[in-house]
């Protein structure tokens, strides 16, 4: 009976979710998985490998940091322009090490196992470069201003390629916290593939989260040509209390969860209930971990303030999943988790992943989750996850998918300046920055090259989404919106949740 009550409710969560859904709508997640990786060897800046599979690219940024006489080629551009910013990168790595931490086997399975660890390997190698030092870090190449300034291929950059660092002097705790965050991350991620390598990794970090707990300071302030960019508005306790759980995780040393426990308070990571979690706010982050340490049974002498963490995390669980008296993360009509009017499906791809590892958490611990006035079974996150998945896949209001070349209808006018232009391995003359505005920007012609697999920004609070180049806040694609995708699809590619689907019609 409690089996069948189960099933109940989570077929009535998706008939709430999926207000609008596309008849005959079955999700793809191998394929859907497959493409993610595709989209950030597109990302890729530096020399690319014998083995790049997105052949419209071609080098780009190969004097990156000469005129600071340091080696700081390679590494990832962060969206549509050539600007490589440090702190979404580094989210970047951690989100995608994560997901191969959970889901290793499942990403093997798929047989992106290869693919996946390239992708983060892409970033690590580039940030042994940026962190030549203990306190030091190169943390932006590029300048945005100018970037942003010029429609040109990456391979054509005329735009200046000015480096930026954070040091004893002028420090950044949040760049850093992230770096040592991710880097204590991929450590776990290549433990037995490339053990030395692993360890490397780990030095890094350890050093990094020296650094970034002694000098504190936002990046922000030693970095300014990042705020109107990149600007850390959550400050750097997040990160601190991030880079901190990372390499307990990657450790076990008591040392670091003796930090996350005694700086719970100072340094936010019981004083706040927060409803997203990004590339700027990791509090819901390091939540999830401390409840998942309970649920597993592994507080000990920390149990009290690991419970308040654990708070915390049930605040945004349930209020992502609509459980929360009121307090509740909003709902398109369609059913898409709705934050922010500039690239939202970072918030969409970030929740359905938490919730999706959440999920396996309660599972294991034989454990509900706890909302306002009910115990939610695992399952119910796990169809709610599911459901921004498929949402993000093509089953909401407009019938398109929102990650470019899966499914039948995806957008074609991506904003991207590589994908907008001409090949360079099709057409070397140089595309000064005035004629890629007024010969591709404005083009009303689909970009020539598919950007396949990128997530987007995504439709507005009523589920619209205007397909134009420059419609910026909803068509341009991040490393960190495909990031946490690889977890989640892999989750969902091996779930048996499959068989809860309603594919209802879109009048019913």
């Amino acid at each position: 009976m409690e089996m069948r009550n189960n099933l109940l409710t989570v077929f009535a969560l998706l008939f709430f979710i999926n207000g609008v859904t596309v008849r005959g709508f079955e999700a793809d997640y191998n394929d859907a998985l497959a493409k993610s990786l595709l989209f950030l060897e597109a990302q890729r800046s530096g020399y690319l490998p014998p083995n790049q599979r997105v052949t419209w690219r071609g080098n780009s940024g190969l004097q990156d940091g000469s005129m600071q006489g340091v080696d700081l080629v390679g590494g990832y551009y962060d969206a549509g322009d050539h600007v490589k910013f440090g702190l979404p990168m580094a989210f970047t790595v951690t989100m995608l090490s994560w997901s191969i931490i959970e889901y290793e086997k499942q990403i093997a399975a798929a047989g992106q196992l290869d693919y996946a660890l390239d992708a983060i390997k892409w970033a690590t190698d580039y940030i042994i470069k940026a962190h030549p030092e203990p306190n030091v870090l190169w943390g932006q190449v590029g300048d945005g201003d100018s970037d942003h300034a010029c429609w040109q291929r990456a391979e054509d950059m005329t735009t200046p390629r000015g480096a930026y660092r954070i040091d004893s002097s002028n420090p950044g705790s949040d760049l850093a916290g992230e770096t040592a965050a991710a880097m204590a991350a991929a450590s776990m991620a290549f433990k037995y593939s490339q053990p030395q390598y692993s360890e490397t990794l780990l030095q890094h970090s350890i050093q990094l989260f020296e650094f970034a707990d002694k000098y504190r300071r936002k990046y922000d302030s030693s970095i300014f040509s990042v705020k109107k960019f990149y600007q850390s508005a959550s400050g750097y306790g997040d990160e601190l209390l991030w880079g901190a759980m990372w390499l307990y995780q990657a450790t076990n040393q008591d040392s670091y969860l003796q930090y996350v426990v005694n700086n719970a308070e100072s340094l936010g990571g019981v004083g706040w209930n927060v409803q997203e979690f990004t590339w700027d706010v990791k509090y819901a982050g390091v939540q999830i971990l401390a409840n998942k340490m309970l649920l597993e049974g592994k507080g000990g002498q920390y149990t009290s303030t690991l419970e308040q963490y654990q708070e915390r995390a049930q605040f945004y669980l349930c209020s992502t999943i609509q459980k929360n008296s009121g307090y509740n993360v909003d709902l398109t009509p369609g059913g898409m988790i709705y934050l922010r009017e500039w690239d939202n499906m970072q918030h969409v791809s970030n929740a359905a992943f938490l919730l999706a590892v959440s999920s396996d958490y309660y599972t294991i611990a034989q454990q509900k989750l706890q909302c306002s006035y009910e115990q939610v079974d695992p399952s119910q996150m796990l169809a709610f996850s599911k459901s921004q998945a498929d949402y993000i896949l093509g089953n909401n209001p407009m019938g398109m998918s929102y990650i470019v070349g899966y499914g039948p209808k995806s957008p074609l006018h991506v904003h991207h300046r590589g994908a907008s232009m001409v090949s360079y391995k099709q057409d070397t003359s140089f595309i000064p920055c005035m004629k890629g505005y007024a010969d591709w920007y404005n083009s009303f012609q689909p970009n020539p090259n598919v950007l396949v697999g990128a997530l987007v920004g995504g439709p507005d609070q009523n589920d619209n989404y205007e397909d134009n180049r420059d419609n910026y806040k909803q068509s341009e694609p991040t490393t960190y919106n495909n990031a946490p995708l690889l977890g989640l699809f892999a989750k969902l590619n091996t779930s048996k949740l499959r068989m809860y689907s309603l594919n209802l019609p879109i009048d019913f």
